[in-house]
This record gives C-alpha cells, structure tokens and sequence, in this order.
C-alpha cells in the first residue's frame, strides 16, 4: 500500500472533447415566469454553459487544486472486492500531537469540499487543538477507483476509510461528515469505535421519535412537549426536501445506471443535476460561476465517470426508507458531537438525535445549509475547535501516545519511518 503523489493533470483530448459537446449543447423550453419553480432557469443554465464553453479556465483551477491540496494514492485492499486506487488529500499540522481527523464527503460533493477546512484546522495555535487532516475521494468519486463488482455497500466505504487511515499510521483518529459522510463514518463510530475511532462529528443527522409501543413513557413526553420555533422550522424544511426536493433520490437509488447516461454524455445535464442541488441545498449561498464549474468539472473528469457517484444510493437503500436502512446499523458507543445548519435537508429535535448517542457536544447555527465545509467553514471549525480543545466534551479522547511525525510535510509514518520517530508524550 504504498503513496503515490498525486497531480491533477486531465489530458488535452478530454477538454476538447468536453468543448465540442458544450459547442453541441441543445437547450429545452421553458414556461413563462417560472424561475425555480419547475428547475433550474433556463438562463442559469446557459450563461453557465456559455461560461463553461467560453472564459473559464479549467487549467487555472487546476493548477490552484494542485498548489493548494497535498494529493496522494494508495492501493487499498477491500475485503471480497479486490484492491482499489484511492484518492485522497492529506494534510498534516506541524503539531507534533495534532488530532488525526477523517473527512467524508457525500453527494454531490468531493474532497474539494475540505479545501476552505485544511488551512483552519492545520492552524497551530495554544487557544485551540490542530488536526491532521485526511479527506479521500470516496470509491467511485473524484480521482479514486471505483468497484467494478455489485454489493459495494456503506459497510465497503467505511472499510475503505479506516484502512486508510491506519495505512497513514492513524491507529487512533475522530471523524467529521455530513450527507453520506455521515451514514459512513456513523457505521465506523460503530464499527471501529472505541478501539480506532474515538469519537465523530457530522452536520447531517437521522433522528428518530420514541416509539409508542417500546418507550411509552418516552413517548408520551415527546406528544406533551410542544415544539419550539427553530424546531418547526426544521420541520418544514425537511417536508419540503420529502415533498419537493428528494426526487433525485427516487432514481438513483432505484435506477442509477439509467441516469448515468445522461450524466456521462452531456455535460449540460451534469450541471443541471448538480447546479439544483447547490442552489436548494445551501443558504443564500453566493455562489460564483467558476466556482459551481469546478465543482462540476471535478465530476465531469473523475476517474469513473459521474454514474459511479450514484450506486451508493441503491446499494445502501435497496428499496428502503432511509430510516429502514439506517436502523439495520448498530449505534454507535463513543462521543458524538454535531452542529445543525438551517438549511440542511434533514432537521429534527435535538432530543430525538440524544436518543441513541453518546452526544457530548452540539452547536446550533443561523445561517447555513448543506454544505457546511464550502459554505461556513469557519463556523464548522470552531464546533471542532470547541469538541476537541480543552474542556470540550471530546478533549483526550485521542492519547498523545504513539507514532507521530516530527514536523515532515505529508510524511506517512507506515511508510517513511527513517524521517519519523515513535514517542511517547504521556
């Protein structure tokens, strides 16, 4: 399992090719005044387009992802899936004792999300703890490989996650994710908690109320309580995402091979598909157009190509409810911290998210959406700052004990140790 530097680096047959299918673009019509209520605009979707084709400069972006992001692979062996190439960014402090952190994206996102993070929680200051930072390209995003095999399921990216992290030589590390980030690293809180993972952070939470018939009393309690204004405007957010929002969901996890079609060959509806979800998924975020294009460019060139972003959703669902394929998972024993955006897609009481999990810490914003690494990353930092730092409900939970790299930018202790010594600090 040896590191690979890792440049992003699209061949020249591929631009051209993208810029003949932009020349070839055919647009539908669209009903009078009707802005966001059928879609996404027409004229958001051509002067995108227009952008994509004319004036923006993907080798620019590019060469900023290379010069900002530490960028490695590795071959990770999958248990009854054979060996993938994983992707991934790896970010070290020069805090000797710096906390080892996994990020785990989700849909429609990539380890581009963690880039506004690295540089806050890198930072080495005495009012706050510093991290390691690693944030892969989950199978079949980005610049990772993806399964050729069918099954690979939530239980396949968590393992591909952990290994990971011990290959980098983080035996003890915490996590933070949201959208499918969370479902992953709440399967490894479970899975490798207490031994691994020593606690976890998302921003996208299940809850669930008491049930009736198993806790009565709980139950009760839950009716006689009245719900207070933020929480019923979480209500409504979230049956708006069940009522109006969620179609995507629909087909990718009950056809994604079909969709990938059209995901794979126009890059008119990859932007579109996507382009909806960061305009109704975020907070009167403002949104630049390079900004959206590289975002979307990142799909249009990953590895495997957009449709394998979208098995995911089959394998973990198979029919199900969300709820239905979450409590197949055992809950998690170690500390949990979260933070709520209003924004987010799913918002529930608080109560209903103690139900079940060791929360030690939990912060609540007014501003923010799904995305929170892109679009409030100092806010999310700080929740990390505050879980992890001294009198925080997650402070110690990672022991200064063990491998630590002494000030060796992007140095892997499982495969550098002439530059690394093994100390201990308790």
């Amino acid at each position: 399992m040896t590191e690979v530097p890792f440049t992003i680096s699209v061949a020249d047959d591929k631009l051209d090719l993208l810029r003949r299918k932009l020349e070839l673009a055919t647009f539908p019509d669209e009903l009078d005044d009707a802005a966001w209520k059928y879609g996404v605009p027409l004229a958001d979707i051509k002067r995108l387009i227009g952008r994509w084709k004319s004036g923006y400069d993907w080798r620019k972006h590019e060469k900023e992802l290379n010069d900002e992001l530490p960028m490695f692979t590795r071959d990770i062996d999958v248990d009854n899936f054979g060996t993938l190439n994983i992707h991934y960014v790896h970010k070290k402090s020069t805090v000797t004792d710096a906390i080892p952190l996994l990020y785990c994206h989700g849909w429609p996102g990539s380890f581009h999300e963690a880039r506004k993070l690295l540089p806050l929680l890198t930072a080495s200051s005495p009012d706050h703890p510093s991290f390691h930072v690693v944030a892969l390209s989950l199978p079949g995003y980005g610049f990772s490989e993806a399964p050729r095999k069918q099954g690979f399921a939530i239980e396949q990216y968590a393992e591909v996650a952990h290994k990971l992290m011990l290959s980098l030589g983080y035996d003890k590390y915490v996590t933070q994710g949201g959208d499918w980030g969370y479902i992953i690293t709440r399967y490894m809180a479970a899975e490798y908690g207490g031994k691994y993972v020593k606690a976890w952070h998302t921003n996208m939470l299940l809850g669930f109320p008491p049930s009736p018939l198993k806790e009565p009393l709980s139950f009760l309690v839950f009716l006689a309580t009245p719900w207070t204004a933020k929480e019923k405007e979480g209500l409504a957010r979230t049956q708006w995402f069940q009522k109006q929002g969620s179609g995507y969901r629909a087909e990718q996890s009950t056809q994604p091979q079909t969709l990938g079609y059209s995901l794979v060959d126009s890059p008119v509806g990859l932007l579109a598909w996507i382009y909806e979800k960061l305009h109704n998924w975020t907070d009167n975020y403002p949104w630049e157009d390079d900004e959206i294009l590289t975002w979307i460019s990142i799909y249009w060139f990953s590895r495997a190509g957009p449709a394998a972003s979208l098995r995911i959703y089959f394998e973990f669902l198979k029919g199900r409810s969300i709820s239905e394929s979450s409590a197949s998972f055992p809950s998690p024993k170690i500390p949990m911290g979260f933070s709520l955006f209003p924004k987010e897609l799913l918002i529930v009481p608080k109560a209903w998210i103690r139900r079940g999990n060791r929360v030690v810490a939990e912060f609540e914003h007014d501003a923010g959406g799904h995305f929170p690494a892109h679009e409030k990353p100092h806010d999310l930092v700080n929740d990390l700052r505050k879980m992890f730092g001294k009198g925080g409900g997650a402070y110690g939970v990672v022991s200064r004990k063990g491998r630590v790299c002494l000030n060796v930018p992007h140095c892997s202790t499982s495969t550098s140790l002439s530059v690394c010594n093994i100390i201990s600090m308790s």
